[in-house]
């Protein structure tokens, strides 16, 4: 999960409650669209809400019916589709679940590197035109390390794979191996690629959180673990502190339904 960082910006955004689309690709086999409507907006970027998260640094692709003085390109189109740097996600409420996203505009067209690879992360480049800020963007490199220790707890959790409506897809129950605030370790049989948002939640407490797999490798037991990065939230770690085990948990298999 990238944490949230201040946004300084050059100008204000206008309110602005214009029906939108978002277009998602989490990896080459696997994308979603939501309609949603805007909350502020500006020639450089903008605020809104979507009933799943995104994470910082990925690029989505934007399209509503801006007037024309908001827009940098295609003023003679009905509508504006503008790709867009995610620069912000934090959960707006639980019941049902929202996601407030903040966006910088940057350009017609997604880099090269983009349809390489969809999962990419990217960080912003400001380019000073004049009085503005556009903004370009530079491909983020992977991190070298976690950046907190993950601890043997073994709980028992519900996954959950979305379709593209947002809707849960397939289920399954398993019992982590390793978790942190930030992410966890998962035996689990869900045919789903790096990139690709899932839905965890503790099937003791109810606690629901989303994450993006960051990683599938298939075990010598013929189980794959999945490492998995929680978006917009933390685990409250301190619920499970009586169950840490100082040795590896038993492997249990996961349980798949449909």
């Amino acid at each position: 999960m990238e944490p949230t960082r201040p946004v300084v910006r050059i100008r204000a955004r206008l309110s602005l409650k214009l029906p939108m689309w978002v277009l998602c690709r989490e990896n080459l086999q696997h994308q979603w669209t939501e309609k949603s409507r805007l909350i502020d907006v500006n020639q450089f970027g903008a605020g809104f809400t979507l009933t799943r998260p995104v994470e910082v640094g990925r690029l989505i692709q934007l399209t509503a019916p801006l007037p024309h003085q908001l827009r940098c390109f295609d003023q003679l189109e009905q509508l504006y589709s503008v790709w867009t740097l995610v620069r912000h996600c934090s959960v707006l409420q639980h019941h049902p679940v929202a996601f407030r996203l903040g966006v910088a505009f940057i350009g017609k067209h997604a880099p090269a590197s983009y349809n390489e690879d969809p999962a990419s992360f990217y960080e912003p480049l400001p380019i000073k035109l004049g009085q503005s800020v556009m903004w370009n963007v530079t491909r983020r490199p992977p991190a070298k390390a976690r950046r907190e220790t993950r601890l043997l707890i073994p709980l028992e959790v519900l996954v959950e794979t979305l379709d593209e409506n947002g809707k849960p897809s397939v289920q399954e129950y398993t019992v982590t191996e390793a978790i942190s605030s930030l992410g966890a370790c998962i035996p689990s049989s869900l045919d789903v690629e790096v990139g690709h948002v899932i839905r965890i939640t503790s099937v003791t407490d109810r606690i629901s959180i989303f994450g993006a797999v960051r990683s599938r490798t298939v075990m010598p037991d013929g189980i794959a673990r999945l490492g998995i990065e929680f978006i917009a939230d933390r685990w409250p770690l301190q619920r499970e502190s009586s169950f840490i085990y100082k040795h590896t948990p038993l492997n249990i298999s996961p349980q798949q339904s449909t």
